[in-house]
Formats: C-alpha cells, sequence, structure tokens
C-alpha cells in the first residue's frame, strides 16, 4: 500500500486542486508533483502569475500564498509503478477536512483517475477536470484550460 500527503490549504485557500495518486519520484521525494517532467509547477505558475520556488517548504507556502489547496483524491491503494491506470484498493481521502475549513470556490481535478475517483465518492460536490500535467499525458495537455483557473483567484 502507498499513501497520500496530507493536504497543503489554510483558511484563504480559494481553489482545490485534486490529484489523483503521487507518482513513485513524488513519493521518493515528499511532496506533490516532484517528477521533473510534470508540468504541474510550470503551469500553476502561469496560473498564478508568479515563480515557484524550487524547495518543498517554499512550494507548500507558495501555494498558501495564493490560496490554492492541494490534496489526492486517493489516501491510499496499491500501485506499481506511477501509471493511474495501475492503480488498485482504493481507499478515498477526506477532501471534507478542506471544504470545511477553507472557502473554496471551485474544485479541479488534475487528470481523469481524480476526477473519476472524485465524482464517484462525492456525487454531492462539483469537480472540474482539467487535463492531466503527467509526462504519461504528452499528447492530451491544455494550457488554456488551466489558465481558466485564474478567474477563482481573483477577488
Amino acid at each position: 500500500m502507498i499513501y497520500s500527503f496530507k493536504p497543503v490549504y489554510d483558511g484563504k485557500s480559494k481553489i482545490l486542486i485534486l490529484g489523483s495518486m503521487a507518482s513513485v519520484k513524488s513519493l521518493e521525494k515528499g511532496f506533490y508533483y516532484m517528477h521533473p517532467q510534470n508540468k504541474f509547477w510550470r503551469v500553476i505558475a502561469l496560473v498564478a502569475g508568479n515563480p515557484v520556488p524550487e524547495s518543498i517548504e517554499g512550494k507548500r507556502q507558495w501555494l498558501l500564498d495564493n490560496n490554492i489547496a492541494l490534496m489526492d483524491i486517493i489516501y491510499s491503494c496499491e500501485r506499481k509503478g506511477s501509471l493511474d491506470s495501475d492503480i488498485r484498493e482504493v481507499t478515498p481521502n477526506d477532501i471534507r477536512q478542506v471544504l470545511d475549513n477553507a472557502p473554496i470556490r471551485a474544485i479541479f481535478c488534475n487528470g481523469r483517475k481524480s476526477y473519476d475517483t472524485a465524482r464517484k465518492n462525492y456525487p454531492d460536490v462539483e469537480f472540474k477536470y482539467l487535463p492531466s500535467t503527467s509526462p504519461a499525458n504528452a499528447g492530451g495537455w491544455s494550457e488554456q484550460a488551466w489558465l481558466d483557473i485564474k478567474r477563482y483567484l481573483s477577488d
């Protein structure tokens, strides 16, 4: 079994981005989206309009400073490698811990597995699908879809 990281959020978080489950590289490094070929940190910097620090603590604080909450929809699962298609024995994460403690305006799912898992386990909550930033999704990625997040971050 592998386990997700604790969510990153505070009482000012306006959007929640849900991944599926951290990659092998991210699990090794101890934080979200740490595979160097994953586009997440590059595109989220474009969304917020400012660069993301290199350090893990810098990334965590940057998310909070930009009112972005981040967590995986899967709390635990079995998986060999990093592909979402290999995920088995899913235990969903409790997104209510974020929704009950932050003024979340919209929830975005990074990829199909995140979106499908979120909808299955929280049918009463609205989720917005975004194409995965994973290097495994090289052909189906859209920067513009991600840039639409901006409107939820403005006051």
